[in-house]
């Protein structure tokens, strides 16, 4: 059996660099930044006010009291966007607004609260220090500083920035496009009857869910049965929406296991074994004439799914412009004793707590009481995968392992 990282490796070997194509903001938003963003300007660009107030010279307030407040006219009203010049001398003011341009000659702003609010004269109770209330030009960003750096995803907090920087398209590498797709005939779409030895089919929804988590425009087909050309038909009308397909089913040993059975036929899918449980059949490779990359994943949703996180998700990692990582680990105290198959690492599911002492910073792991490939409830509550290496069989109450830490919803 093919070791987990010879697998890693193999499908990354079908995965190309993508190629970074310019996108208007918003449709670049979940996207990752292909180039450095430097701003052409200062941010903010010129001096403004921070508070709705009274720009001024604080060399006026020096002697300001609550009881002997200071009386200042009022010259101008400065608002928010206002673009015409102004200047204030020494013994006048100007009313001024959040985010107004500074007037010339004022050197503070007094807050509106300091002030009893007056529109032609001002009466001023305390005095003002030099730069109270201002936002100086290239407060938060110089000319031609770096933004952000090529390789962050485009969250709100970049949105913001690069609008901020008067970008209205950035270079990115797109959100890859991931095909997802389900084989049996025994599957029935959720909401729909079911007859004698059918099931409701889970697999899909839940893989297009892990890949959209990963970043990615997903299109989950659903499923079709075992017929070999309904098969090949079905994933040849899919290519042209897919950067990646992922199927699940059909790739053991049977005799109805028709992704393999299609796609060997092919020369350009290879079915193997890997020492790993749960998800030791796989399959990987590519079809159509623009060699799209397949990746195939067994049918027993739990194998499906930790399938989907070693094996698969790197590889849009990948695709996304990102580096091919697999999750991050952690070490964490068994709560209670587990058991694997000889040669082969096992993921199980647990339920990772953590606390702030001790060797292992307090945490500590609970597996799951079933873990069987077919046993689906015990995943929802999962938010981490214990890992048995290929040669340990059992591990007490208490050992420290590996651990997988789950994706979390943001």
């Amino acid at each position: 059996m093919k070791t987990v990282e010879q697998h890693i490796t193999d499908i990354l070997g079908l995965i190309a660099a993508p190629e970074p194509t310019e996108l208007d903001l918003l449709r670049a938003h979940g996207a990752v930044l292909a180039a450095d963003v430097v701003s052409p300007v200062d941010l903010p660009g010129f001096d403004n006010s921070s508070m709705d107030g009274y720009a001024v010279c604080a060399a006026d307030l020096d002697k300001a009291a609550p009881d002997a407040p200071v009386r200042l006219p009022v010259v101008a009203d400065i608002p928010a966007g206002d673009a015409t010049p102004t200047a204030v001398r020494p013994g006048l003011c100007a009313r001024i607004m959040t985010g107004a341009p500074l007037p010339q000659g004022a050197d503070a702003v007094v807050p509106v609260e300091w002030t009893d609010g007056g529109t032609v004269t001002v009466g001023v109770d305390r005095p003002v220090r030099v730069g109270n209330a201002i936002r100086r030009a290239g407060d938060d960003v110089r000319e031609g500083a770096t933004v952000l750096r090529s390789g962050v995803r485009l969250g709100p907090g970049e949105m913001g920035v690069l609008a901020a920087v008067g970008r209205r398209s950035v270079l990115v590498y797109p959100r890859p496009r991931v095909v997802v797709l389900s084989t049996g005939e025994e599957l029935v779409e959720p909401g729909r009857p079911l007859g004698h030895g059918q099931i409701w089919e889970s697999n899909s929804f839940m893989i297009a869910a892990a890949a959209r988590e990963a970043g990615c425009d997903v299109h989950r087909h659903g499923f079709v049965g075992d017929d070999p050309a309904t098969v090949m038909e079905t994933l040849e009308g899919l290519l042209g929406r897919a950067d990646v397909v992922v199927t699940t089913g059909g790739v053991s040993m049977g005799a109805y296991d028709v992704v393999k059975e299609v796609l060997s036929r092919l020369g350009t899918v290879e079915f193997t074994q890997v020492a790993v449980q749960p998800g030791k059949p796989q399959g990987f490779g590519t079809v159509g004439p623009e060699g799209t990359p397949i990746i195939t994943l067994p049918g027993n949703p739990v194998s499906a799914y930790v399938s989907f996180q070693v094996f698969v998700l790197p590889a849009l990692r990948r695709l996304r412009g990102l580096p091919p990582r697999s999750l991050p680990t952690t070490r964490a105290a068994l709560t209670a004793p587990v058991s694997s198959p000889p040669g082969r690492r096992s993921y199980l599911r647990a339920v990772l707590s953590e606390e702030s002492d001790g060797a292992t910073a307090g945490r500590t792991v609970a597996p799951a009481s079933r873990q069987g490939s077919h046993q689906l409830s015990a995943l929802a509550g999962a938010n981490a995968l214990v890992v048995v290496p290929e040669d340990t069989t059992d591990l007490p109450e208490g050992a420290v392992v590996e651990v997988v830490r789950l994706p979390e919803l943001p």
